[in-house]
């Protein structure tokens, strides 16, 4: 029987690469999202290559996610790898700036929302054992502050160390947890961050070659395609042209 990908976030960006490269090798997909003629569309196009389960979901929704999981049936309730991707970022103006409500929409969606898709499905990995695997996509923000990241910034850090914790948590269980952290990325992030601003967008990766959903999914592909016995805990990834600078300093 096929392996089983659950994958959050399923609609775009990474999500929707992830999703068509596991169809490519034949995986079952469940694929979950809030836009629910998106995922059906994506449901259209890869059900010739495999089956495919499509979840109209809200990750901040415990509830919902809850009884998703728990109604998996045939061929789906066996998942043998998760993708928590769903996540947001929201705005890029100073702390002393941000607007409360945005910062909550981020930690119930990066956090709440990853930890309650993660421990639904938990028993369930713990039952398959080895090979299973769950892929957290973390970020270099959760590694290197910047102005206007911060919440943002401090969920991923908070993916980096939930990731840690569940692998010493998880130890003789098989289950391998990886914290995935990408740099600079093409997608429709920066839209959402800014409110649908597509100067803003085109400016941030104008020039820059910046990874593209397909480099993180052919990179989901060999995480989980890896012998059994080995476990990459952190992977953090940058295009060639991103990457460090002096530490800011303030002057009179």
């Amino acid at each position: 029987m096929p392996n089983t990908a659950f994958i959050t976030g399923a609609t775009s960006g990474f999500g929707l690469a992830c999703a068509r490269r596991f169809a490519r090798e034949g995986w079952n997909l469940v694929l979950t999202g809030r836009r629910e003629e998106r995922l059906e569309s994506i449901k259209q196009e890869l059900q010739e290559r495999c089956e495919v389960l499509a979840l109209t979901l809200d990750v901040r929704d415990t509830a919902s996610v809850q009884s998703a999981v728990a109604a998996l049936k045939t061929p789906f309730d066996r998942v043998q790898l998760l993708i928590n991707n769903a996540g947001l970022a929201l705005g890029t103006e100073p702390a002393q700036a941000c607007d409360l409500e945005k910062w909550h929409r981020m930690i119930d969606t990066n956090v709440k929302g990853l930890t309650t898709v993660t421990h639904a499905l938990l028993p369930r990995m713990v039952e398959e054992g080895a090979g299973t695997s769950i892929i957290n996509i973390g970020s270099v923000a959760g590694h290197w502050p910047y102005p206007g990241g911060n919440v943002y910034c401090a969920t991923k850090a908070f993916v980096e160390q939930f990731s840690l914790a569940l692998r010493a948590d998880l130890q003789g269980t098989g289950v391998r947890v990886t914290n995935l952290a990408p740099g600079l990325s093409e997608s429709e992030f920066t839209l959402v961050r800014t409110d649908g601003n597509q100067v803003a967008h085109d400016a941030l990766y104008a020039g820059a070659h910046p990874i593209q959903p397909e480099d993180i999914a052919e990179t989901c592909w060999w995480l989980a395609s890896m012998p059994a016995h080995l476990n990459v805990n952190l992977l953090e990834l940058m295009p060639v042209r991103q990457s460090f600078s002096p530490l800011s300093i303030y002057r009179d």
